[in-house]
């Protein structure tokens, strides 16, 4: 499994030949300028909530590639109505199988609405169990005493967690949920792009060190090996 981050809380992943891009806001992120939506292909995209930093470029994107777009039902008749036709609606609580693997829409607490009001449902966020590995990608929320529940149903070995504090998590309490989850690696994201959550990212990487934790911060356009 490959994983490549283009910045903010967008990350693409490539399994089994199956390109999973989740959150995509790349095209009004100046800090990801050097990436060309235009190049990114995907199979699914998935959308944990309605803010404009986690779905900017995903209209653009699934009607150039025809990608399955998967996310909550208010965001699936929004995207209807921008033309995107390949959508698969969701709810908490609930999970599909898709072809990649098995997809569980989880809890988050956060808010989820365009900026001209339009209401975009409940934040969410995704448990993929691949089969051979399992991911909890946390989208934007708060520390949840639900995050617990996670661990009794799956053995997670990557989790994507907010740590930028102010609109999210902070990175104390993300630490919290990583022992909630029982996770060890962590793929940090939702930091440094605006200066309300801008962190000292060394600081942040020994306090998880601190947890026995293991917190991975990419570069905008890195791509790693899970």
């Amino acid at each position: 499994m490959t994983l490549t981050h283009y910045g903010h809380s967008c990350f693409g992943i490539n399994h089994n030949d199956y390109r999973i891009l989740f959150d995509p806001f790349i095209s009004p992120n100046p800090l990801a300028a050097q990436i060309d939506i235009e190049k990114i292909e995907a199979d699914f995209i998935l959308i944990t909530h309605g803010h404009f930093d986690h779905i900017a470029d995903a209209v653009a994107i699934a009607k150039r590639t025809g990608a399955k777009v998967i996310s909550n039902f208010e965001i699936y008749q929004w995207l209807g109505k921008q033309g995107v036709e390949n959508v698969h609606p969701m709810n908490h609580g609930g999970a599909v199988q898709q072809p990649f693997g098995k997809v569980k829409y989880v809890n988050a607490v956060h808010s989820s609405s365009l900026d001209d009001g339009t209401y975009m449902g409940n934040a969410g966020g995704f448990v993929i169990d691949f089969g051979d590995l399992c991911i909890y990608y946390a989208g934007d929320t708060a520390l949840t005493y639900d995050m617990k529940l996670i661990a009794r149903e799956f053995d997670v070995n990557w989790a994507f967690m907010p740590i930028g504090d102010n609109f999210t998590m902070g990175v104390d309490d993300a630490i919290i949920a990583s022992q909630f989850v029982n996770v060890k690696n962590i793929i940090g994201m939702h930091y440094n792009t605006f200066p309300p959550i801008t962190i000292d990212l060394e600081e942040a990487k020994n306090k998880f060190a601190q947890a026995s934790l293991d917190l991975r911060l990419m570069e905008i356009g890195e791509t790693i090996e899970l």
